[in-house]
């Protein structure tokens, strides 16, 4: 069994105050990281390493925007030596930049793996992180998440809860992509989807079976499990409750 790494994305308490106390309360939980995204980091970096470095915890991935990496390449390696990561996390496309085609798909998977090339140049790797679109059948019967991990080089973030929403199977989809994953997302979800929280629940408290999906999970060989809830109404207790699940599966505690 891995030796796995609890984190916790902290775009789940951005509603919550200054990220200092976040961190005193996740590490005093028990996490052993942290994976952040812009809001945390964009004007400087250093405060948030020096933050979590005190506390124990390490941030070896976080949420990066493509745009950024796109715009200006070098500062985005800056930050995330700075941080100390170990891989880039691609959070998101939309609008306008949203391929509607195979073929844009297919040169969207292209340009990531170009990007993936000067990290590991620079010591780092790319993953992308999935919602549910990625998951939609193209007119060739491909699906965009296809095209996105194709490239050379480019890891996968896997959101099991978004994979889940999208009605693709879980353990499949695990299965399938196998060493690629750098990480998982595990998120769990109501059903049908609920007004509170955005249909998003402490993990182990929805839908998702965890016990069954974990032998896909620990085959790929990815210890890195970070907790995410999109919009909780209390950050504190959903960290607290799906830490404790999560140690359960784990063998921790």
């Amino acid at each position: 069994m891995p030796n796995y790494r609890i984190s916790f994305q902290l775009y789940g308490a951005r509603k919550f105050g200054p990220v200092e106390p976040v961190l005193e309360a996740l590490a005093a939980i028990g996490y052993d990281a942290v994976e952040p995204y812009g809001g945390n980091f964009q004007g400087d970096p250093k405060p948030l390493r020096a933050k979590a470095d005190a506390l124990g915890l390490a941030i070896p991935t976080a949420h990066m925007p493509l745009a950024d990496l796109e715009a200006d390449r070098a500062k985005v390696i800056d930050q995330a030596k700075t941080l100390g990561l170990e891989t880039v996390i691609i959070p998101h496309v939309g609008g306008d930049a949203r391929p509607s085609t195979v073929e844009g798909w297919k040169a969207f998977g292209h340009r990531l793996s170009e990007h993936a090339g000067h990290l590991a140049e620079a010591g780092l790797k790319l993953g992308w992180h999935n919602h549910d679109f990625e998951y939609a059948k193209l007119p060739d019967g491909s699906r965009p998440i296809d095209h996105i991990l194709a490239g050379n080089g480019v890891r996968f973030e896997a959101d099991i809860g978004w994979i889940f929403r999208a009605g693709a199977d879980s353990s499949k989809e695990i299965k399938k992509e196998g060493a690629k994953i750098a990480a998982f997302h595990i998120k769990d979800t109501t059903k049908p989807i609920v007004a509170k929280d955005d249909g998003w629940t402490d993990v182990g408290a929805g839908v998702i079976d965890w016990k069954g999906l974990w032998p896909a999970i620990s085959g790929t060989g990815s210890n890195l499990l970070v907790m995410e809830h999109d919009n909780p109404s209390d950050w504190r207790s959903y960290a607290a409750n799906s830490y404790k699940y999560v140690s359960g599966l784990i063998g921790r505690g």
